[in-house]
């Protein structure tokens, strides 16, 4: 496997970006760039609620967090876990799109987050509706359609280790690892 191969994997919140992405460049030896609103708030000494309100109406936010993960994911040799990881890394090798229902995506983030059902299942429609209309005036990317990625993996079909697994196999049928 070249140390070069950058993977980008993208999918709405709750479908598990993170663990996966982080599980895909453990097992392969890459760097794991995850870069998010929440580390810019914590960088800010904010709340992560506070950060998506500002970046509702100051586009800094996004372009600066945007533009750091494409530096950050520079010269190769990284799984980049985003939102719009397969939209804006254009030399990605892989990418890969993580689906779920909104209902399963809720009830994720309702057990991560510790908070009821109806409350999470509200936020995260809410979530994806700002993540939607910024994303479509910022670049006019639609990241509902994502048919061009190279795999789409339903992650109602199985645990964070299914979909890793399937992340790896098709990156080994495509000839990148043995």
């Amino acid at each position: 496997m070249s140390n070069r191969l950058t993977i980008a994997i993208s999918g709405k919140s709750g479908c598990g970006n993170t663990v996966v992405s982080n599980m895909v460049a453990e097992k392969l030896g890459l760097r794991h760039i995850n870069y998010t609103f929440h580390n810019i708030a914590a960088e800010n000494g904010v709340s992560f609620e506070e950060i998506m309100d500002k970046a509702e109406t100051d586009n800094r936010y996004d372009l600066y967090l945007d533009k750091k993960q494409v530096q950050l994911a520079d010269g190769g040799g990284c799984v980049l876990g985003s939102r719009l990881a397969i939209w804006l890394l254009k030399h990605a090798e892989i990418k890969v799109y993580l689906e779920a229902s909104l209902r399963v995506r809720a009830a994720r983030i309702a057990r991560r987050e510790n908070k009821d059902f109806s409350t999470a299942y509200k936020e995260t429609n809410e979530r994806d509706r700002k993540d939607h209309n910024r994303f479509y005036r910022l670049y006019a990317i639609d990241n509902t359609l994502y048919d061009f990625a190279d795999l789409i993996v339903d992650t109602e079909e199985g645990d964070q280790y299914y979909v890793t697994q399937a992340i790896i196999d098709y990156i080994r049928k495509r000839g990148f690892i043995d």
